[in-house]
C-alpha cells in the first residue's frame, strides 16, 4: 500500500462512490415495501375488501364465506352505505363518503387504530378515517354532518385503517337506520402474494353466492402499489446507476490488481524465494486491496445513509396510507453494503491475483518488471510505416502490448459513456416533462375563490361571470374552469376524486398519450396509476356516484400522469351528477409576453374575493431526477477516468526504460504527453461508439418503467446528431482526463533517473 499510494487512493475512492450509489438504490427498494408490510401486518390488514349487494345475498350466506377453504380469517358482514358531504367538511373535497357500520375497531381482520376521541357506539356518532401521517388533534371533534332523512352525525373520533376499508364508521344500530344497500366482508387468505392468488381465494370464498351478489373488491396489493408508486418511479434509474457503479468498480479493481501483479514480478519472485507460499503471496495482494476497499466501503455507507433520508423524503412525499412510515426501513441495505462491497472487491481481485500464485520464483525474478510487448511492437512497426507523427503511431500501438488491461480499461470507458448517455437522455426527457402545460411561452395564472363552503362562489360574481371576466382581461389567451368532488365508484371502498373541467382544453394536447380528451357526459380520462390499480383500459365502463345520482362513464383516454385516486371528466358529466355545482378555481393561460403581474392585479381589482397567483415554473420530480442523474454521472465518469488513470500510470511505470531511451534520442516532453494521451484516445473513441447504444437502451428501459408517468413518444425520442456527437466525445474526454496527470508525470521524468542503472 505504501509503495502504491495513488492506486490505493483510487481503489478507496472507487469503492466509496459505488457503495454510496448502491446503498441509495437498496434503501429505496427497502423503503418501497418494508414499512407497508410491517404496518399492514400489525393491523391485520385485509387482503381483500369485498362489497356485496345486500338485496342479492343474506347476512347468513356472507358469514358462511368465512369458513370456505383458503380463508385464513374474516370479519363481517358490515352494513355499508354512501353519504354525501359538503365541500370543506373536515377540509375534504365535497362529494361522497363510504360509511361502514362496525361495533368496535378490533377484530380478526382490519384492526382499526383509534387516533383521537372514542369509537362510535351510540346513534348520531361517526368516526372518520384519517389516512395521513400525524395526529388530527381534538379541535375537529364535534363537527356535525347533516345527511338526508333529518339525520345528524357528530364526529366523535378519528381512526386509521391500513386496509382503507371505509372513509368513516358508525355503530351497527346507526347503520341500520341509514338503510344500507351494500354489505362488506374483510378477508385474509392463506395464499396472498399475487393478484391471481387473491382472485382465486375470493372466488372460492364466494362460491355458491348469487352471480351478481359481488359488486366490487379491493386488494391490499393495490394499496401497496399506491404507497410505493412515487418511490418506484425513482427506483429504475437509481438501480441502473447502482449496477453501473458495481461493474465499473469490479473492472477497475481487477485492472489495478492485474497491473500490480505484472509490475511486481520481481517482488513476487523475491517473496517466494524468501519462503512465502503461493497462498501467502496471493494474500499479500488481496490484503493490499482489502484495506482501502473496507475504508471506502465504510465511508460510502456513511455517505449513503446521510443522503438516504432526504432522498426518501422526496420519494415518499404525499403518502397517505395509514401508519406506514419510511422510518421503519430496516438496516439490511447498510449491512449488505458493508459485507457485499468488500467481498465483491476481493472476488474481482482474486482472478488476477491467482496469476501470482502460479508464477515460479525463478521465472518471476528473471521476468522483472519488463513487459512482454511482442504484439505491441509489431503493431507499432506497422503504424510507423504510415504518415502519422511518430508519437501518435507509438501511442496507438501501446494498447496492443497489454490486451487484457486494454479490454478492462475500455470496458470502464464504455460504462462511463453509457452513464453519460443515460443521464443526458433522462435530463432531456424530464425537461420536456417539466415543460408540459407551459407550451407557447405564456405564463399560467391560478385563480381561486376566497369564500369556502359547499361549492359557493363569491357573492359579487357568479361562476360563469368570473370565467367571462377572466377571459376578457388583457393578456388572457385561454381560461379553464375546474370543480373537484369526492365521488364514489361502484365496487370501490376507497374514495375517488373527480376533476371536472370546462373551457380551454389545450392542456390535453400534450398530456393525452392514448385515446382522446373527454368531450361529452359519461367520458373520463385518468393517469396510468389510476387505471393500473383498478384494472381499467380504454373502452371500459364504470359507475360514478355523486349527490345521490349515478352516471355510467367510459374511459376514453389515458393521461401522461395523474394521482392514483383521481380521474378527469368533462363539465357535462358534472351537470348530470350535480346540476347546481360551481367551479371554484380557474387556470388562465396568458399570451406569450403578457405581463403576469399586471394580470394578477387586474384579477384582484375585479373582485376582492378572487385570489390570483402565478403558477410555479418548477417541477419537484424533474429537479430530483435531473439532480440525481447529474451527481451519479459525475461520480461514475470520475470513477471511469480513475480507471484510465490507473492504466496509464501502470503503463508509464512499466515503460520507464523505453521512455528514457526515447528521450535520449530526441523525444520532447510534449511528444511524450502526446504519445501517452494517444495511447488511450483510441480506447475512448471506441468506448464512445459502444457506450452510446447501451445508454440509449438503458434510457428507454428506465422511462418505460416509471409507473406513475407514461411518457409520450416525443419525450422518449430525445436523441439528435449534436447529442450523439457529444456522447462520442464524452468517451474521448474520459480517456484524456484520466491520462493527463500520468502523462505529464512521465514527461517530467529525466533521462538520468531512468537510465542510471544501464
Amino acid at each position: 500500500m505504501k509503495r502504491r499510494r495513488l492506486q490505493t487512493c483510487v481503489i478507496g475512492l472507487v469503492v466509496l462512490c459505488s457503495t454510496t450509489t448502491v446503498l441509495l438504490a437498496l434503501a429505496l427498494l427497502s423503503a418501497a415495501s418494508s414499512p407497508f408490510d410491517k404496518a399492514y401486518a400489525a393491523q391485520r390488514g385485509a387482503h381483500t375488501v369485498a362489497a356485496f349487494d345486500a338485496t342479492q345475498v343474506s347476512r347468513g350466506q356472507l358469514a358462511r364465506t368465512a369458513r370456505q377453504p383458503g380463508v385464513a380469517a374474516a370479519a363481517g358482514p358490515f352494513g355499508q352505505t354512501v353519504v354525501d358531504i359538503p365541500k370543506d367538511w373536515l377540509w375534504m373535497a365535497g362529494g361522497t363518503l363510504t360509511v361502514v357500520g362496525r361495533a368496535d375497531p378490533a377484530g380478526p381482520v382490519d384492526r382499526i387504530e383509534l387516533l383521537a376521541g372514542h369509537w362510535a357506539t351510540a346513534p348520531g356518532e361517526i368516526v372518520v378515517n384519517w389516512p395521513a401521517q400525524g395526529s388530527p388533534g381534538t379541535d375537529l371533534l364535534g363537527t356535525e354532518l347533516e345527511i338526508p332523512g333529518n339525520v345528524t352525525l357528530t364526529v366523535v373520533g378519528f381512526a386509521t385503517s391500513m386496509s382503507r376499508s371505509a372513509s368513516a364508521w358508525v355503530s351497527p344500530e346507526q347503520m341500520t337506520a341509514l338503510h344500507p344497500a351494500s354489505a362488506q366482508m374483510l378477508y385474509r387468505f392463506t395464499n396472498s402474494s399475487t393478484e391471481a392468488q387473491l382472485s382465486t381465494g375470493l372466488t372460492r370464498a364466494t362460491a355458491g353466492l348469487p352471480e351478481e351478489a359481488l359488486t366490487g373488491a379491493q386488494t391490499y396489493l393495490t394499496l401497496k402499489q399506491a404507497f410505493s408508486a412515487l418511490a418506484d418511479s425513482y427506483l429504475p434509474f437509481m438501480t441502473f446507476f447502482g449496477v453501473l457503479g458495481l461493474l465499473v468498480s469490479a473492472l477497475i479493481v481487477g485492472n489495478v490488481v492485474s497491473g500490480a501483479v505484472v509490475s511486481g514480478y520481481r517482488h513476487i519472485g523475491v517473496l517466494k524465494a524468501l519462503g512465502f507460499t503461493p497462498n501467502q503471496v496471493v494474500a499479500v495482494y488481496l490484503t493490499m486491496l482489502s484495506v482501502p476497499a473496507v475504508v471506502g466501503c465504510v465511508l460510502g455507507t456513511l455517505a449513503g445513509s446521510a443522503l438516504a433520508g432526504p432522498i426518501l423524503k422526496v420519494a415518499f412525499t404525499g403518502i397517505e396510507v395509514g401508519r406506514a412510515t419510511i422510518g421503519d426501513v430496516s438496516l439490511w441495505p447498510s449491512v449488505a453494503c458493508l459485507v457485499g462491497m468488500p467481498a465483491l472487491v476481493l472476488l474481482a481481485a482474486l482472478v488476477p491475483a491467482l496469476r501470482a500464485h502460479r508464477l515460479s520464483a525463478a521465472r518471476a525474478i528473471s521476468a522483472g518488471g519488463t513487459p512482454r510487448t511482442g504484439h505491441g511492437l509489431r503493431v507499432q512497426r506497422m503504424l510507423g510505416a504510415t504518415r502519422l507523427p511518430r508519437p501518435v503511431s507509438l501511442g496507438l500501438g501501446q494498447p496492443f502490448a497489454r490486451p487484457g488491461r486494454t479490454l478492462l480499461t475500455m470496458a470502464a470507458i464504455v460504462l462511463g459513456v453509457t452513464t453519460v448517455t443515460l443521464s443526458t437522455g433522462l435530463t432531456s426527457t424530464m425537461v420536456a416533462y417539466g415543460n408540459v402545460g407551459r407550451e407557447g411561452g405564456g405564463a399560467r395564472i391560478h385563480v381561486t375563490t376566497e369564500v369556502s363552503g359547499n361549492d359557493r362562489t363569491p357573492s359579487g360574481l357568479s361562476d360563469l361571470e368570473i370565467e367571462e371576466h377572466l377571459r376578457s382581461l388583457p393578456g388572457a389567451e385561454g381560461v379553464r374552469a375546474r370543480a373537484l368532488s369526492q365521488a364514489n365508484m361502484t365496487g370501490q371502498t376507497e374514495p375517488v376524486f373527480a376533476d371536472f373541467y370546462r373551457g380551454d382544453d389545450s392542456a390535453y394536447e400534450h398530456t393525452i398519450v392514448e385515446g382522446r380528451a373527454p368531450a361529452a357526459a359519461g367520458e373520463i380520462v385518468a393517469g396510468p396509476a389510476f387505471l393500473t390499480q383498478r384494472g381499467l383500459t380504454l373502452g371500459d365502463r364504470v359507475t360514478l356516484g355523486l349527490n345521490g345520482r349515478k352516471i355510467t362513464a367510459t374511459v376514453v383516454g389515458r393521461l401522461m400522469e395523474g394521482d392514483a385516486r383521481a380521474l378527469e371528466a368533462d363539465w357535462a358529466s358534472l351537470t348530470r351528477l350535480a346540476p347546481d355545482a360551481h367551479a371554484t378555481e380557474y387556470m388562465v393561460r396568458l399570451t406569450p409576453g403578457a405581463d403576469a403581474r399586471a394580470y394578477t392585479e387586474a384579477v384582484a381589482a375585479l373582485d376582492p374575493d378572487l385570489r390570483a397567483s402565478v403558477t410555479d415554473s418548477g417541477n419537484a420530480g424533474t429537479a430530483t431526477v435531473v439532480t440525481f442523474s447529474v451527481v451519479f454521472t459525475v461520480v461514475l465518469a470520475l470513477v471511469a477516468s480513475l480507471g484510465v488513470f490507473n492504466t496509464v500510470l501502470l503503463n508509464t511505470r512499466e515503460r520507464r526504460r523505453d521512455l528514457g531511451m526515447l528521450k535520449a534520442i530526441g523525444m520532447t516532453p510534449r511528444q511524450v504527453v502526446v504519445m501517452t494521451v494517444t495511447s488511450v484516445t483510441g480506447l475512448g473513441a471506441v468506448g464512445g461508439l459502444l457506450g452510446i447504444p447501451l445508454g440509449i437502451v438503458a434510457h428507454r428501459l428506465v422511462v418505460d418503467n416509471v409507473g406513475v408517468v407514461d411518457f409520450p413518444a416525443y419525450m422518449k425520442d430525445v436523441w439528435h446528431t449534436p447529442q450523439l456527437a457529444a456522447m462520442f466525445l464524452a468517451g474521448v474526454a474520459i480517456a484524456v482526463l484520466g491520462a493527463l496527470v500520468p502523462a505529464r508525470s512521465a514527461a517530467r521524468t529525466t533521462i538520468a533517473s531512468v537510465l542510471h542503472t544501464e
